[in-house]
């Protein structure tokens, strides 16, 4: 299985569909609003988000489908990245529940040869997530530097750092004592 991609291996207007998708749980939503310590009631209060919101309902907090989308993006993007250099825009373009499915497709939008190392280039991208019904709720672009094939065959391959296997040796077979 491929895991994130090298800098020829990207192509202008190539489509990348994330698989599989990722069904949001109040608990998915709750346990990411309480590790960023992001107490909004809308998110965590369901009386809150029945009796004073237009949704009449909680809604996920939106930097978790972001995470979501930019993790889902992985390993077709960015598994292979050096640095992911910046996020150029971020927007939130509908609202999701507890229940709705997300998925999400990358675009390249383009790539540029680094200036300064000729190992790795930077590739521009387009990330949109959307819900099970098909409605977009968040587009971002960033740009990702990942390497060319050169930067990988001098640092040992796809996966630098993987241990080799190593068999244990095998003992000598024992004489039976008669």
């Amino acid at each position: 299985m491929q895991f994130g991609r090298t800098y020829e291996e990207f192509e202008v207007g190539a489509v990348y569909k994330h698989w599989p998708g990722k069904t949001v749980t109040e608990y998915d939503d709750h346990l990411f609003c309480l590790l960023t310590m992001n107490h909004h009631p809308l998110h965590m209060d369901v009386n809150y988000a029945e009796n004073t919101t237009d949704f009449g309902k909680n809604v996920v907090v939106g930097n978790y489908i972001y995470s979501l989308l930019l993790g889902m993006s992985v390993p077709d993007v960015s598994g292979k990245a050096i640095a992911n250099l910046e996020i150029e825009s971020l927007r939130h373009v509908a609202p999701t529940f507890h229940g709705d499915t997300i998925y999400g497709e990358t675009t390249v939008l383009d790539k540029t040869p680094s200036k300064s190392k000729n190992d790795r280039g930077i590739v521009y991208v387009e990330t949109k997530g959307y819900k099970q019904d098909g409605t977009l709720v968040c587009v971002f672009r960033r740009k990702v530097m990942v390497p060319t094939e050169t930067y990988i065959k001098e640092r040992g391959g796809e996966q630098p750092g993987r241990p080799v296997l190593v068999e244990p040796a095998k003992k000598p077979a024992q004489k039976s004592e008669k």
